[in-house]
């Protein structure tokens, strides 16, 4: 499973950002908060819950501390959302409007989607010669 969760008192806004584009949660706590959970982490048999939906890191003893998070960024991770899931979301909207536009705007469409599948050449084009 990998690691899913990673505490800290602060983050770059890069490595932030690519965590959640990565299915990771990047958690934010004060200080006393992360020291108790190093302390906690002496100890092997101690276990940490993370209840992101409810928003709350909950250590063996039951403390629970809570925490904040953006709630269309929770959203992607409760349901394992990406970029691409995000778009694949909204992929009939997408292919209605890609037929829409084509129909007004077919000059849009490219050269990749005019070609057709067979090209008529001349009889005595170079190609049909041998080498």
């Amino acid at each position: 499973m990998g690691i899913r969760c990673i505490i800290s008192t602060s983050f770059a806004d890069i490595f932030y950002s690519n965590c959640f584009n990565n299915g990771m949660l990047p958690l934010k706590l004060a200080r006393p908060e992360v020291e108790a959970l190093i302390k906690d982490a002496e100890d092997p048999n101690n276990e940490l819950t993370i209840d992101l939906p409810n928003q709350k890191v909950i250590r063996s003893n039951g403390e629970s501390f809570n925490f904040e998070i953006d709630s269309f960024k929770k959203t992607c991770l409760l349901n394992g959302l990406d970029k691409i899931g995000l778009t694949m979301e909204k992929v009939d909207k997408i292919g209605a409007f890609e037929t829409e536009r084509s129909k007004l705007y077919p000059w849009l469409d490219g050269a990749s989607m005019k070609v057709p599948d067979v090209v008529k050449m001349h009889k005595d084009a170079p190609i049909w010669q041998a080498a």
